[in-house]
């Protein structure tokens, strides 16, 4: 990135806060800081950091963190609305690490303000690729990876001709339940799914990384990221973690990226790109350590949300927009425990389903088709017995 002042969309979550430690170690400035409800987390980054401008998406954490603030000459700001401004504000990158549909609007109003975008929040290529895509080219505006695989297609793409691509291999953890069936994984708890074997996330992604909805995603947001058909990409389960993805050519060549599980890499690359910095936050990879790298399929008849995810790739339209709304609503139902963790893969089914999901132009159309999908899984899950007491 050619710019040094940076807004951040979400700095007190897990990608923000590990993006704070880059830009310290990069001699960045945080122009922006933003998060949805956590006030006092984003006061401290605040005095730390003293951006122009911090803002909470919820009101009420917005009147907070003013009240918190009024002794700086920190501007504050509180919505959804904040969330666009701190996304184009002049003269700044952005680094959108906003969970969930809530980053779409603020992706869209960075791009039409032709700035540099690291990407984060896959529910925005996810729900709206489309627009997304066409909104950065239109604008002229770029758009860097900042999930691990993604970051690693891109790395691996670099130098070559794109044309030359035969297929992208998108490595998966596997989570933690890789290699149990659907009968163990009828009474795990949230505590249980949020045991990563390999990674530090949040919640929600976690969750997803459990059902493998996650790579689901991340197949959709590769498809948009490097311009390929659903049949160009290969999901392989990769317990390590330490092939982030790989890309294969014409000509045979595999070409894959390394490193050891910290997403303080792939946030430094797209902070950097075209050039790399060493900046000492992540050592190498030592592969003497490592010994044995395996690849397995994954396992679709147990780990549906990824089956579903590939439909709704195919099928195209508002399609995924359907199948992302559906899965956050129901990973919050099952992260309330109030729903069973291989209800996700249900509900999410029913949505694509019953909710429709033609063809779009609009973000007013994504976003309605968003609220018909949550309204829909929660009225689902009301009446089809899904809910626990």
């Amino acid at each position: 990135m050619k710019e040094n002042r940076i807004s951040i969309l979400g700095s007190t979550g897990s990608i923000g806060t590990q993006a704070l430690k880059v830009c310290e170690a990069l001699g960045l400035t945080p122009a922006a800081l933003t998060a949805y409800h956590s006030a006092a987390a984003l006061e401290r980054q605040a005095r730390r950091w003293r951006p122009a401008y911090a803002a909470c998406v919820d009101e009420a954490a917005a009147r907070d963190l003013k009240v918190r603030l009024h002794d700086t000459d920190i501007r504050v700001g509180g919505g959804e609305e904040a969330l666009c401004e701190a996304a184009s504000m002049e003269g700044c990158a952005v680094l959108n690490a906003v969970v969930g549909m809530a980053g779409l609007p603020a992706t869209l109003r960075a791009l039409e303000a032709g700035h540099t975008v690291a990407l984060a929040n896959k529910e925005t290529l996810v729900a709206a690729g489309e627009l997304v895509m066409r909104t950065a080219e239109e604008h002229r505006a770029a758009l860097l990876p900042v999930d691990s695989e993604h970051s690693a297609i891109f790395q691996c793409l670099q130098g070559n001709d794109k044309k030359a691509l035969r297929r992208i291999l998108l490595t998966a953890s596997g989570g933690p339940f890789y290699g149990r069936s659907r009968e163990e994984l009828r009474n795990v708890t949230p505590a249980d799914a949020l045991c990563h074997p390999n990674w530090t996330m949040g919640a929600k992604i976690t969750i997803d990384s459990a059902t493998l909805m996650n790579k689901g995603l991340e197949f959709i947001e590769a498809m948009w990221l490097f311009g390929v058909s659903p049949e160009q990409i290969e999901v392989l389960v990769h317990r390590q973690s330490v092939v982030h993805s790989a890309v294969e050519y014409g000509d045979g060549s595999v070409i894959a990226q390394l490193g050891v599980p910290d997403m303080a890499l792939p946030i430094q690359y797209a902070l950097t790109y075209p050039e790399r910095a060493a900046t000492g936050l992540v050592q190498a990879v030592d592969l003497f350590s490592v010994g044995t790298l395996t690849f397995a399929p994954p396992d679709e008849e147990t780990f549906g949300c990824l089956g579903l995810a590939k439909a709704a790739a195919a099928r195209g339209g508002l399609a995924p927009c359907v199948l992302n709304a559906a899965n956050e609503a129901a990973v919050a139902l099952f992260l309330l425990e109030k729903i069973g963790i291989l209800d996700i893969e249900a509900l999410v089914a029913a949505a694509l389903e019953n909710v429709p999901a033609g063809s779009y132009s609009a973000l007013s159309e994504v976003l309605e088709t968003e609220r018909a999908a949550r309204d829909f899984v929660q009225s689902y899950a009301e009446k089809g017995g899904f809910l626990r007491s």
